[in-house]
């Protein structure tokens, strides 16, 4: 339903986590019409539980009065051990919640692809493009010459 493109650029993932995310009905309409955007949100915890901030789910066209709020915090459900761990290394680290996805698993639960991840400096991402090129390069050079 959305793809946070840009966050495997800006940041150094080290490991991803598949949590659910606590939705009102018209998020969840919203969400399948896939007009949500993660590109900005990020993940934090709020009296020791873990919250998505900052995601955009637009409002729902063919709401009433009840529709949600487009920006609005959303809960979201791990297990108490992976819940302690992810507060622990963004405390402790330096490190922070990055969502890489939110989609429909097969039974039609909402999830979010969270990853921990540290931020990249600026030459990391120079050296990244610059392998990536270099890549392309090699991998056409030797299509070209057989």
């Amino acid at each position: 339903m959305a793809r946070n493109r840009k966050a495997r650029h800006d940041y150094q993932i080290e490991e991803t986590f598949e949590a659910g995310i606590a939705l009102s009905g018209t998020e969840v309409k919203s969400l399948r019409q896939g007009r949500a955007t993660i590109t900005e949100a990020f993940a934090g915890d709020k009296e020791g539980e873990l919250y998505l901030f900052n995601a955009h789910v637009p409002e729902y066209l063919a709401g009433s009065r009840f529709n949600h709020e487009p920006r609005r915090p959303r809960k979201l459900l791990l297990h108490k051990r992976e819940i302690r761990k992810l507060i622990a290394a963004v405390r402790r680290d330096g490190m922070t919640l990055v969502p890489l996805a939110v989609y429909f698993n097969k039974r039609g639960m909402a999830k979010v692809e969270l990853a921990l991840a540290r931020g990249k400096h600026r030459y990391d991402k120079r050296a990244a493009v610059k392998a990536r090129d270099w890549k392309r390069q090699k991998a056409r050079l030797m299509r070209d010459k057989g």
